[in-house]
């Protein structure tokens, strides 16, 4: 076996206790656990992980997020990082919040699980949720970004090592720009798309204006900037959490699932459920 020819276990959580980690590497067939320094969390290589059966039956026990990842799988390979907003890079549903602000967040909150599963389309749920907002006072947007939206733990540092290897960010979201354009400003993101909501004489209208960013456009913006920037050697890196984002994960050459719908989850390449966005950065060497 030559060295471009290892895998890497690489597991993480809030606290890893040793005995797991000893299980973990017979299990494998690891001689070497290597700490991963400077976390928010606990993370460890274990090399070379030539054996797989049992991984994720005792992770799961565990409570640690793992990834096997391949030696060729370099962090200077990246490209571009696309990335969902609503309840990925951000803790919230930002409909659900604005709908909160109008007394009317059950309703809301309903539809918008039901899209997240996969159980209703997209466009349709997302007219259905945005009528119910009409006559609301548009400052019920400034309300949510003030004081509701939070970043999900982890992310600034997830930004920053992507950017630090020259990866650009595309911020791919079926919410609303009023949302993205603040992130985009506040992270430094390199792109934007997402939904305009319809303001006439300071109110909702209850209508989206213009054209509607559904899952196929978030695939459609991914697959244009990846071809642009991918090149011969690099990598597409797409993060998300409900059925919205498969398209866009599909499109990627390293998918991650963020605390995500479980029909993303089986699909995704890798899956982050207990630690913050941060642990992205370490599914690459």
């Amino acid at each position: 076996m030559t060295p471009s020819d290892i895998d890497t276990l690489v597991v993480q959580a809030p606290d890893i206790e040793t005995p797991v980690l000893k299980a973990l590497a017979h299990r494998t067939g690891a001689s070497s656990i290597e700490a991963i320094p400077g976390l928010s969390h606990q993370g460890f290589r274990l090399a070379p992980a030539s054996k797989r059966e049992g991984i994720a039956e005792l992770a799961r026990e565990a409570k640690l997020d793992w990834a096997i990842v391949p030696a060729a799988q370099r962090r200077t390979r990246i490209r571009l990082v696309v990335m969902d907003m609503d309840s990925t890079l951000i803790t919230i549903e930002c409909i659900d919040e604005i709908a909160a602000i109008a007394g009317i967040k059950p309703q809301i909150a309903a539809i918008t699980e039901r899209a997240m599963r996969g159980e209703l389309d997209f466009r349709q749920s997302l007219v259905e949720r945005v009528a119910l907002l009409r006559g609301l006072d548009a400052s019920a947007l400034q309300q949510v970004y003030d004081k509701r939206l939070r970043l999900s733990p982890g992310a600034e540092r997830m930004i920053a090592g992507f950017r630090a290897v020259g990866a650009q960010t595309l911020l791919a979201s079926g919410g609303f720009d009023f949302f993205t354009d603040r992130l985009r400003a506040r992270l430094g993101l390199d792109a934007t798309v997402s939904n305009t909501l319809e303001i006439l004489d300071g109110k909702l209208t209850g209508r989206v204006s213009g054209d509607i960013v559904d899952a196929s456009v978030k695939a459609e913006w991914t697959r244009h900037m990846a071809s642009e920037l991918r090149g011969d050697e690099g990598l597409v890196v797409a993060i998300g959490d409900g059925a919205n984002d498969l398209p866009m994960l599909r499109e990627a050459d390293v998918s991650i699932a963020y605390r995500a719908k479980p029909l993303v989850r089986a699909e995704a390449t890798y899956a982050i459920d207990h630690c913050g966005l941060d642990a992205a950065l370490n599914l690459f060497l």
